[in-house]
């Protein structure tokens, strides 16, 4: 099993959520959150001065799939949340030991879908 994290654009979450749903990945947990990457945040000059906005808003998406299904959730993801653009985010894959399902006792893969 993998958790997979998406950092995105707030923009751009309905349509990963309507595509991760279409391919049957229906467990998903998102936040919103606040950063920056390699641009360091945006500049915005106005005839009034400069306003510098270090920390900007995205969304985390966290999907935790079985190893097969790793690689279709990530082309999803990239499918749905590319503009091309500094800012559209990151993926990462991270290995998950175990799972268990709270209500049932399940475990492994039986307490993901």
């Amino acid at each position: 099993m993998k958790k997979i994290e998406a950092i995105i654009r707030e923009k751009t979450l309905e349509s990963v959520m309507k595509a991760l749903k279409d391919a049957g990945i229906n467990p998903i947990t998102t936040y919103s959150v606040r950063g920056r990457g390699r641009q360091g945040g945006i500049v915005h000059r106005w005839a009034e001065g400069v306003e510098v906005y270090e920390l900007l808003p995205h969304v985390k998406v966290e999907v935790v799939v079985p190893d097969e299904l790793v690689d279709k959730v990530v082309d999803i993801i990239i499918k749905h949340a590319r503009r091309g653009v500094p800012g559209d985010g990151k993926i990462f894959i991270i290995p998950v030991e175990e799972a268990v399902r709270i209500r049932t006792g399940e475990r492994g893969h039986a307490a993901l879908m």
